[in-house]
């Protein structure tokens, strides 16, 4: 059964936040415009700043799409989706407008200080929630969580050294822009060459590329990260000495049904000895 709120109750707060995944629909205005669904699954990327306001860090990717979709003249719709893939099962959608702040302003400041900003990060995207609504979430499998993957923070770290190293050069004559040379490797050259335009043609990023501002973040590339690979073995490990418990446990119950039913076996017999000894006349028992 669905239901339907103002605001996020107490309740389903407490819930999102405890999420690993959560998945984000924009679509662009014109009739022939594309509808888009992305999954967003880094940690700590979702915030819930009130009943009626939330946000997230947008992490770099090969498309803008959420971000042009923001910013076209009329649109701002958003749709955030949460279900349960554990536990009691649940659907939950965030209806409403949002807002775009890149990289390198004040307002994205404002919610992420560039000692808590995570690699590849290059915009807030701000939701101003006008409709909140709950449904059962029969038809969603369950999965059981593993770990968070690394991967693009590792990419995008691995980019934003050669913008955090490099020198900040002005562009030579007879170019007139006043925004630094970039450096081929680094991401704000990737993000000049993929995230400008949506696959509609609508305007994207429109001024993280020419940010003087150093791409400082938060991830600790010596840190140890799980592969795929160790991941997987590690889950089959645990299937496996789940396995061997089971087992040993299924062992246990039949030794203890043999012994119990060996008990009753002597306590029988021990029993009949003794009635069929009651039934053997006096005279014969001296």
């Amino acid at each position: 059964m669905a239901n339907y709120y103002d605001e996020i109750p107490l309740k389903l707060i407490e819930w999102i936040l405890k999420q690993q995944m959560f998945w984000v629909a924009t679509a662009a205005l014109q009739g022939d415009g594309h509808v888009n669904v992305s999954p967003k699954g880094t940690a700590n990327c979702f915030h819930v700043e009130s009943p009626t306001r939330v946000w997230y860090e947008d992490l770099t990717g090969s498309g803008v799409e959420t971000i042009s979709h923001m910013r076209q003249p009329g649109n701002g719709r958003i749709t955030i989706l949460f279900n349960a893939f554990e536990g009691p099962p649940r659907i939950l959608r965030l209806w409403g407008k949002g807002t775009v702040y890149e990289f390198g302003t004040p307002e994205y400041n404002d919610f992420i200080p560039l000692s808590d900003r995570k690699a590849g990060s290059r915009a807030i995207i701000v939701i101003d929630v006008q409709r909140v609504g709950t449904s059962c979430g029969y038809g969603v499998p369950f999965y059981k969580y593993e770990t968070q993957r690394t991967v693009l923070e590792r990419w995008c770290d691995s980019m934003e050294i050669f913008d955090r190293d490099g020198e900040a050069r002005q562009s030579p004559p007879p170019y007139e822009s006043e925004a630094p040379v970039k450096d081929p490797r680094g991401i704000k050259a990737w993000w000049t060459a993929e995230n400008l335009e949506s696959f509609d043609g609508l305007p994207g990023l429109q001024s993280a590329h020419d940010s003087n501002i150093s791409p400082i973040n938060t991830f600790d590339k010596k840190a140890s990260h799980r592969s795929i690979g160790q991941i997987r073995a590690a889950a089959e490990t645990k299937a496996t000495e789940r396995g061997a418990n089971a087992n040993a446990k299924s062992n246990s119950r039949e030794t203890m049904r043999l012994l119990m039913a060996f008990g009753v076996g002597v306590m029988m017999t021990v029993g009949y000895v003794k009635f069929a000894a009651s039934r053997v006349p006096v005279s014969l028992r001296a």
